[in-house]
């Protein structure tokens, strides 16, 4: 569903999409499984625009915004926007906390093990490290 409306969205290209995985919560709160993948897209949107796509998205397969790493029903983050990085409140691009995050970094291998991520490394090495 998320595919099909980023798909459908004016401006947002979908390039290729990594299989899911499903992968046990990261924090504090109690709860099942996730699904976690990465889709690479194609934009002219800047990274602000992109970001409240996504969260359009989230809001329209009826996420809500609760407890902190709770559950949720869907998650779109934007994890790396080209060679951008992107600093400013309620916007950090890349991802702050992608390089300790598999669960992130085993779909963006699959689609790009040579992608960069701005001030990281690339995505092989940043998984390799984990290892």
């Amino acid at each position: 569903m998320a595919l099909d409306r980023l798909a459908a969205d004016e401006g947002i290209e979908v390039v290729a999409v990594s299989r899911l995985r499903e992968t046990e919560p990261v924090g504090p709160v109690e709860q099942g499984p996730f699904l976690n993948g990465a889709v690479q897209v194609t934009t002219d949107l800047p990274p602000r625009e992109l970001l409240a796509r996504l969260l359009d998205v989230e809001e329209r397969l009826g996420r809500v915004r609760g407890e902190r790493f709770g559950p949720r029903t869907i998650d779109l983050d934007l994890l790396v926007y080209g060679d951008e990085i992107v600093d400013e409140p309620g916007l950090s691009v890349p991802h702050p906390r992608l390089p300790e995050r598999r669960f992130a970094l085993e779909p963006l291998a699959e689609l790009a093990p040579a992608l960069v991520v701005p001030g990281r490394g690339s995505v092989s090495a940043l998984l390799a490290e984990l290892e």
